[in-house]
């Protein structure tokens, strides 16, 4: 059956062409450009990554092999030398054994010592829904050295169009992509450890799909996952969350940071029920969604320090102080590690600073969510195939930003919010950065937030800073209960330095980078489900322009519809209804 171009739009993203039918029948978004992106960046650094650890296990037996092979010369050796007796090996003269190899002892030793040379498979990629097929096919056509790229869909109208989008784009992509109508996680269940690469993006929550991703994905291998359901991972619907990703979140400004971690903790949560663990290579937080890229581990003995990487978290309802209480500890013994429960609370009843009671959240993942060395590589490689990223100005941007986060210091304080609590003018960035500074401690910013601020300084150097700020900027005096009353009575034991550090700047900041950039169009975000009916409730969504695209054309089609049943000669009954209603009439 042929395809009628008429009725689809031809789409093209990096090196991909996909079909999209006019209808709202398979879920496509513009705007998860900068995802996939991302996520081939991430890919083609995995692939580069895994060579190098092939090469080094390769040399690590080659050492081991030769020591081995040095060893057995000099057993032959010893068995050749000729004994007092004329004998030889415990033979005669003229029974000597036959040497197979043409060069003589030491290089038959050799040969039979040598490892057998294994060459690096092609990562196996596992796309678990796949929808239109775009994100497999970019990775089939755009990413060296990838093998087979396998897309999954439960939808019949999505794997449909998969198929028809890979035989559009011709042999190559037909070779490298397959797609297949099942449910994912019955095929990752079926398929344990078979994939190096497994892809989550679902339509919201993909807490159903991760235990079964942990247990498909390789030893070592990379699994990729997004969570678009922002509201219920920053603390709209606590319970919910708790529900499907075995946390509670916290409304603090670092929601979004705290939303990644909580997607970090469970996916954890799932790996060390089949004795795995995770390490993440590439946490980030873009436009609506938030994206994890993890590589997962098979070790029973390092899945025990998953409760040292997961913290509670106490966060003051009066101002922005909060403070992470570990699940677990560790302690030595003799020659071994013995591990116990954590020591707490960490924080009294009220908060020290405002006299306010505190709320608590988590567990979330405590440890660092990206690797500093990862990052840098994959950034590296972004810049030197600057050509072949459509969305290269933002993804260049955010991995910017995170290769100069603070990797050990979980969450961030927002200077805005600070300011708000005590009622005072904000400081700039670079003021207070360089007063962190000037007090001996480490600071930088956020990519999740342009006004956050990273910093292993304790509250009381932070809101000490800030009292010395207002007695320089003073402020109307607020209800002596107030929160920022409270902070402001007490006197800081520690004097604020602003003076300009050159530390307090980035070095994207201090050669003008761009790190945030604004959304490249209007309406730049989540869209309809695939299936549903567009209507003017969308306007939000998709803006009035689209929708009121889409009514026309569905319009269209509604008439030429109509109009086809009446060529068929199919009895118009609204038309009929209305002459014998006039003929009984008169």
């Amino acid at each position: 059956m042929e395809t009628d171009l008429n009725d689809y739009t031809v789409i093209k993203e990096g090196e991909a062409e996909i079909l999209m039918h006019k209808k709202n029948q398979v879920f496509f978004n513009k705007a998860q450009v900068n995802n996939r992106d991302m996520s081939i960046a991430v890919l083609r650094a995995y692939i580069s990554k895994c060579k190098q650890e092939h090469e080094a296990v390769l040399s690590k037996r080659a050492r081991s092999s030769g020591k081995v092979a040095e060893k057995a010369v000099a057993e032959v050796s010893k068995e050749e030398t000729p004994t007092e007796n004329g004998e030889e090996n415990g033979k005669t003269n003229g029974e000597h054994e036959v040497v197979t190899s043409q060069d003589g002892p030491k290089e038959a030793a050799k040969t039979a010592y040598e490892p057998a040379r294994r060459e690096l498979k092609p990562p196996r990629v596992l796309e678990a829904l796949s929808a239109s097929g775009l994100r497999a096919l970019r990775y089939a056509r755009e990413v060296e050295g990838i093998g087979q790229v396998v897309a999954l869909d439960n939808d019949p109208a999505s794997v449909e169009a998969c198929q028809r989008n890979i035989k559009f784009n011709g042999l190559m992509s037909s070779s490298k992509v397959e797609s297949h109508l099942t449910d994912a996680r019955v095929h990752m269940l079926t398929h344990p450890k078979e994939f190096d690469v497994v892809d989550l993006d679902p339509y919201g929550s993909p807490s159903i799909f991760l235990d079964s991703a942990v247990q498909s994905v390789s030893d070592g291998g990379l699994l990729m996952c997004t969570a678009t359901d922002m509201a219920v991972l920053c603390g709209a619907n606590g319970e919910v969350c708790y529900s499907k990703y075995g946390s509670y979140p916290l409304k603090g400004k670092y929601c979004h940071e705290m939303a990644l971690r909580i997607l970090l903790a469970s996916i954890e949560s799932h790996a060390n029920r089949y004795k795995r663990y995770i390490v993440p290579v590439l946490s980030v937080q873009m436009d609506f969604y938030v994206r994890v890229f993890v590589r997962v581990y098979t070790s029973a003995s390092a899945m025990k320090n998953t409760p040292l990487k997961l913290s509670y978290v106490y966060q003051c309802i009066g101002c922005d102080s909060f403070h992470l209480q570990s699940v677990g500890r560790s302690l030595p013994k003799n020659n071994s590690v013995r591990y116990q429960a954590g020591v707490g609370p960490v924080v009294p009843q009220d908060c020290t600073h405002c006299g306010k009671k505190y709320n608590m959240g988590g567990p979330i993942w405590s440890a660092p969510i990206h690797d500093q060395e990862w990052v840098t590589s994959i950034l590296n490689g972004v810049k030197s195939m600057k050509d072949r990223y459509p969305a290269y100005d933002k993804i260049c941007s955010v991995l910017t930003t995170i290769s100069e986060e603070l990797p050990d210091v979980p969450l961030f304080l927002s200077l805005h919010s600070l300011s708000g609590t005590l009622k005072c003018t904000s400081p700039s960035a670079a003021l207070f950065r360089s007063a962190v500074v000037n007090a001996k401690y480490r600071v930088s910013g956020s990519h999740v937030n342009p006004l956050g601020i990273k910093t292993d300084a304790p509250m009381e150097i932070i809101w000490d800073i800030m009292r010395c700020w207002v007695k320089n900027h003073p402020v109307k005096a607020q209800a002596p209960e107030h929160p920022g009353s409270v902070i402001l009575s007490k006197e800081p034991s520690h004097q604020a330095d602003f003076s300009r550090h050159f530390g307090s700047l980035s070095k994207a900041q201090a050669k003008k980078v761009a790190r945030f950039l604004p959304n490249p169009e209007k309406h730049w975000g989540p869209k309809v489900r695939a299936g549903r009916q567009i209507t003017s409730k969308h306007v939000s969504l998709l803006g009035h322009e689209a929708v009121n695209g889409h009514l026309n054309d569905h319009k269209e089609v509604e008439e030429g519809e109509e109009e086809e049943d009446i060529i068929e000669g199919e009895p118009d009954l609204k038309r009929q209804k209305t002459t014998e209603d006039i003929a009984s009439r008169s």
